[in-house]
C-alpha cells in the first residue's frame, strides 16, 4: 500500500535522489544479508518531516519484487495495528483473518514471522499506536532469524522524552540498523537551484535542507510560501494543545530566536508550561546558547501569517518593549510590524549601517526603504541622505531601476530645498545608475549636468568625483583620449583635497582603458587602485577592479591573469556586491568558453541570466555566451538567446554591447551556411572596432568575413589562438593545407564542435582527402554530460551506491577501469566528487 504523505518528495524523487547514495547502499546491504541466508535485519530509518524518507525507500523498493507495505495515519486516535491492518488488506490469507477477528499483538506477530520473506515496510511509526508497537518490538526481538528486511520510518523531531517509540528505540537490540535522512547539504540545494534562479543560500536558510520545503519552494518557482507548505505546516500546528500553540505562535514573531527572557514576556506562566509539548512536535527546537527557535523559516513565516492582525501587533509591541536596544536589526523590525514611526526612524538607519559594514547591502537596502516608508515627517536634508543611501544599496545589488527611483528622489528633495551641491553630487552618482540600465545617452547629460553646476561653485571632492564619472562614461565608449584626461583632472583634485576615494575611481578607468589595449602598464594602475580600496567603504571600487580586468582579460585573451575571476567572485560575495559577481562571471564563462569547458560556461552564463535582474548587458554576454555554445554544438534552440540579445541592443552604441552581438550572430550564421548575411552582421561594428582601436574585435570579426568569403583578398588578421582549442581550430580552418584542416577537423571533434567539424570535413573533401575519421558516437553526441555508453551504465551504479569494486564486479571491468570511468564521468560534468556528480546529472537531466 503506497501512500503519499508530507514525507512524499516527488520534486526529488522525479529527477533522482540527491545525496541518499550512502543510505541506498545500507539497504542494499541489508537485503544482501537477508538473500545471502543470514538472518532477517530490521532497519530503523528516521528523519525529520519532509526530510524525503518515503522517497527513499521507495527508490530501494523500485527495484526489488512485491514489498508489503503498511503506514501509521495522524489521527488523535490511532487505528489500532495500522500498519499491519494495511499489510494484511493487501496480503489477504490468515493474517488478514486474525487482525479482523481482533487478534492480540503477540498473534500478529506471530503470524507475520510465519510467513516472513522478502522486504516489510511500516511508515511514520511516530503515529503508531502502542499495539504496533508492541508487534514490531516481537519482531525485532526474532528478526534474527526470519528471512525478512523490515523498514520501518519515523520522523525522529517528533519524538519527545516520553513517546513510546522512543522506549522501542532504546530497547530492539540484534540484527539492528539505524539508518537517518539527513537535511540536505547547502551544496546539494544550491544544485537543485541552480535551474531555477534563486538564491541557493538564502533557499538553504529558508529550508535548511528539508527536501519537501526545497522542492515545493522551486516548483512555486519561490514566490511566496507554496500552499502545500502551509497546509502541512498548520495541519502540524493544529495537533498543539492551546498552551504549547501559544508558545509557537509566540516564537513565530521572533527572529532569529526567541530568548528565554523574551518568551516569558510575550507569553504567560500557563502558557509557558507548553514549551516541552511544542518542542516534542517538532515545530520548533533549543537553539543554539539557549532560547528556543522554528526549524524552519518558511514554518515560522507561516505561523506567524495566520495569526490575527492584533495578536500579531500585540506580540510585536511585547517584543520591541523587552529587546536590548544595541540590537537594531531586531528592534526595526519589530518596530515596523507594531506601527511605531519613531522606533523604525531610531533603528532602521542604524540597522542599515550594521548590515551594510558587514556586507549585506540587499539588506542594508531594505532597511532604507523601511526607515523612508516611515519618514514623511522628516526634514528634506535627512530624507534625501535616506534615499541616497538607499540608492547606493541597491545599487551594489542588482536593483538598478530602485537605485535609479531613489536617487531621482533625493535630487528632487535637495532641488525644492536649494542645495545646489547635493543635488549636483547625486546627479553625477546618477551616471553610473543610468549606465548600467542602459540609459546611456542620459547618463552622459546628467554627468555633464553635474559638472556644470559644480565648476560654479567653489571646488570640493563633488567636482573631482563628477570629473571622474565623466572618465568612466569615457571609459564604457573605449575613448581613451577622453578617459584619460576627465581622470587626470578628477586626480589632480582629489590628491589637493586628500581624497582617496576619488583617486581609486580615476585610476581604475585609467589601467582599464590601457588594459584593454594590451598594455600591462593598465594592470599596476588596477593593482594600486585595488590596494587603496582596502578599507571599509570602498567595496564597489574593489569590485570595479575585477570586472574590468575580466572586461580586458577575456577582450585581448589574456588568460595568463584567469586567476583575478575565481578571487573576484569569491571577494565579491564575501562584500555582498551581487551585481558586481555576476559581472565577474560573465566574463569568466566567456573564459570557460575560449578554453573549450563549453558546459562550465554554459553553467556560468545560464546563472548570471537566472541571478541578473536590471542590467542589460549582462544579459548579453550571458545570452550570446549559451548562443554560442549552441551553435558551435550545433543545438536547435541556438538562434534564440542571439535573437534576445540583438533585441537588447536597441538604442546602445558601445562596442562592449556591440562586439559580443556581431561575434555570436556571424558565427552562428557562418556555421548555418548563410555566408551571404555575415557581411551585414560585422560591417559596422568593425569599423567601430577599429576606430577604437580595439585590435582583437577586428581581429575576430575579420577572421570570421574571411570563412564566410568576405573579403578573401585582405590579409589573414594577425590572430594566436594559443590556449583557445576552439579558435586554434578556427583558424586552421580557413588554411588549404590538408595537414592543418585535418588538425582543424580533430580538434573540432574533440570538442564536440559538429557545424564546424563537418565544414572542416568538406573543405578536406574538396581537396580529395577520403577516409576522414568520424565524430564521437550519436549516443554519446546526444547525450547531455557527453557521456558514453558505459560511462552512462557506471553512472548507474554510481546513484546505487556502488563503490568502484562493487561497480567492477557488476560490469566485468577492472577496478582501474572503474577508476577511470568516474574520474571521466566527473570530469566530463565539472564536478569534484560522486554525490555532486549525481546531482549535477539529475540537474542537466541524464538519463542512465
Amino acid at each position: 500500500m503506497h501512500r503519499a504523505g508530507l514525507c512524499q518528495c516527488a520534486g526529488v524523487e522525479a529527477s533522482g535522489l540527491v545525496e541518499r547514495a550512502p543510505q541506498l547502499a545500507a539497504l542494499a546491504a541489508a537485503l544482501d544479508a537477508v538473500t545471502a541466508g543470514n538472518g532477517g535485519v530490521l532497519v530503523l530509518l528516521g528523519g525529520e518531516a519532509g526530510g524525503g524518507k518515503t522517497a527513499l525507500v521507495r527508490e530501494f523498493c523500485r527495484h526489488q519484487g512485491p514489498v508489503l507495505w503498511g503506514a501509521c495515519d495522524p489521527l488523535f486516535t490511532p487505528r489500532p495495528l495500522g500498519p499491519f491492518t494495511d499489510i494484511a488488506q493487501d496480503s489477504g490469507g490468515a493474517l488478514h483473518e486474525l487482525i479482523a477477528a481482533g487478534a492480540k499483538p503477540h498473534q500478529v506477530a506471530a503470524e507475520i514471522a510465519r510467513q516472513a520473506k522478502g522486504i516489510m515496510v511500516l511508515e511514520d511509526l511516530h503515529w503508531a499506536d502502542e499495539a504496533t508497537l508492541d508487534v514490531l518490538s516481537l519482531l525485532g526481538r526474532r528478526i534474527g532469524a526470519l528471512p525478512m528486511l523490515v523498514i520501518a520510518t519515523y520522523r525522529d523531531d517528533e519524538l519527545g522524552r516520553t513517546h513510546p517509540l522512543r522506549r522501542l528505540l532504546g530497547e530492539v537490540r540484534g540484527s539492528v540498523r539505524r539508518l537517518t535522512a539527513e537535511p540536505l547539504s547547502a551544496d546539494a540545494v544550491a544544485g537543485l537551484a541552480r535551474p531555477y534562479g534563486l538564491d541557493p543560500h538564502e533557499l538553504h536558510r529558508a529550508t535548511a535542507g528539508n527536501p519537501f520545503f526545497v522542492t515545493e519552494v522551486l516548483a512555486a518557482r519561490g514566490d511566496d510560501i507554496p500552499a502545500t507548505i502551509r497546509d502541512a505546516v498548520l495541519a502540524r500546528a493544529a495537533r498543539l494543545d492551546e498552551a504549547a500553540t501559544s508558545v509557537v505562535e509566540a516564537v513565530s514573531i521572533a527572529v532569529p530566536q526567541c530568548e528565554l527572557h523574551l518568551l516569558d514576556a510575550l507569553v504567560d506562566e500557563t502558557a509557558a508550561r507548553g514549551v516541552e509539548r511544542a518542542l516534542a512536535a517538532g515545530i520548533i527546537e533549543v537553539a543554539p546558547g539557549g532560547g528556543v527557535r522554528f526549524r524552519h523559516e518558511l514554518a515560522r513565516r507561516t505561523i506567524e501569517e495566520s495569526l490575527s492582525p492584533h495578536r500579531r501587533r500585540a506580540l510585536h509591541r511585547t517584543a520591541l518593549a523587552t529587546i536590548p536596544a544595541g540590537d537594531a536589526t531586531r528592534l526595526a523590525h519589530h518596530a515596523e510590524a507594531a506601527g511605531d514611526a519613531e522606533a523604525v526612524q531610531r533603528f532602521a538607519p542604524r540597522a542599515a549601517e550594521q548590515a551594510a559594514a558587514i556586507g549585506a547591502h540587499r539588506e542594508a537596502a531594505a532597511h532604507y526603504a523601511r526607515a523612508l516608508r516611515f519618514g514623511n515627517g522628516l526634514p528634506p536634508e535627512t530624507r534625501a541622505d535616506l534615499l541616497e543611501r538607499q540608492s547606493q544599496e541597491c545599487y551594489l545589488t542588482d536593483q538598478t531601476d530602485e537605485s535609479i527611483t531613489a536617487l531621482e528622489h533625493a535630487i528632487a528633495v535637495r532641488r525644492q530645498a536649494g542645495d545646489r551641491r547635493g543635488e549636483a553630487a547625486a546627479l553625477s552618482l546618477l551616471t553610473r545608475r543610468l549606465w548600467c540600465g542602459a540609459r546611456t545617452e542620459e547618463a552622459t547629460r546628467r554627468g555633464d549636468e553635474a559638472v556644470r553646476i559644480l565648476e560654479g561653485l567653489p571646488p570640493g571632492r563633488e567636482l573631482a568625483l563628477a570629473y571622474s564619472n565623466l572618465s568612466q562614461l569615457s571609459l564604457n565608449d573605449e575613448r581613451r583620449d577622453e578617459t584619460v584626461a576627465w581622470a587626470r583632472r578628477a586626480i589632480d583634485l582629489a590628491e589637493a583635497l586628500d581624497d582617496t576615494g576619488v583617486i581609486v575611481h580615476a585610476l581604475n578607468n585609467i589601467g582599464t582603458i590601457e588594459l584593454l589595449a594590451g598594455e600591462r602598464t593598465g594592470l599596476d594602475k588596477l593593482e594600486r587602485s585595488l590596494a587603496l580600496a582596502d578599507r571599509p567603504g570602498f567595496e564597489e571600487h574593489v569590485g570595479r577592479a575585477f570586472i574590468h580586468v575580466g572586461w580586458a582579460m577575456t577582450r585581448t585573451r589574456a588568460y595568463d591573469l584567469a586567476g583575478w575571476l575565481d578571487r573576484g567572485i569569491e571577494l565579491c560575495d564575501e562584500l555582498g556586491l551581487e551585481g558586481w559577481r555576476l559581472y565577474v562571471q560573465a566574463y569568466r564563462a566567456r573564459f570557460h568558453l575560449d578554453q573549450g569547458r563549453w558546459d562550465a560556461a554554459a553553467d556560468d552564463a545560464g546563472f548570471v541570466l537566472r541571478s541578473a535582474e536590471s542590467v542589460p548587458l549582462l544579459r548579453i554576454l550571458a545570452l550570446t555566451t549559451i548562443g554560442t555554445i549552441r551553435a558551435r554544438r550545433g543545438d536547435p534552440d541556438q538562434w534564440a538567446p542571439i535573437e534576445e540579445a540583438r533585441t537588447l541592443l536597441k538604442g546602445q552604441q558601445e562596442l562592449q554591447y556591440r562586439a559580443p552581438v556581431a561575434l555570436a550572430h556571424a558565427e552562428a550564421l557562418w556555421l548555418e551556411g548563410r555566408n551571404d548575411a555575415v557581411d551585414a552582421a560585422t560591417r559596422d561594428v568593425r569599423e567601430q572596432a577599429a576606430d577604437r582601436h580595439a585590435g582583437p574585435v577586428v581581429a575576430e570579426l575579420t577572421r570570421l568575413r574571411r570563412l564566410a568569403g568576405v573579403d578573401r583578398a585582405s590579409e589573414p588578421p594577425a590572430w594566436d589562438p594559443t590556449g583557445c582549442p576552439y579558435d586554434e581550430a578556427l583558424t586552421l580552418t580557413d588554411s588549404a593545407s590538408e595537414e592543418d584542416l585535418r588538425r582543424a577537423l580533430d580538434g573540432f571533434q574533440r570538442l564536440g564542435a559538429r557545424p564546424a567539424a563537418a565544414i572542416a570535413t568538406r573543405r578536406l573533401r574538396e581537396l580529395g582527402v577520403r577516409n576522414l575519421p568520424r565524430g564521437p558516437r550519436p549516443d554519446t553526441a546526444s547525450n547531455p554530460g557527453r557521456l558514453t555508453r558505459r560511462e552512462g551504465e557506471v553512472l548507474t551504479l554510481v546513484r546505487q551506491g556502488d563503490s568502484n569494486a562493487e561497480i567492477a564486479a557488476r560490469l566485468f571491468l577492472s577496478e582501474k577501469t572503474v577508476h577511470h570511468h568516474v574520474s571521466a564521468i566527473l570530469r566530463k560534468l565539472g564536478v569534484s566528487s560522486r554525490t555532486q556528480a549525481i546531482s549535477e546529472a539529475s540537474r542537466r537531466g541524464i538519463a542512465t
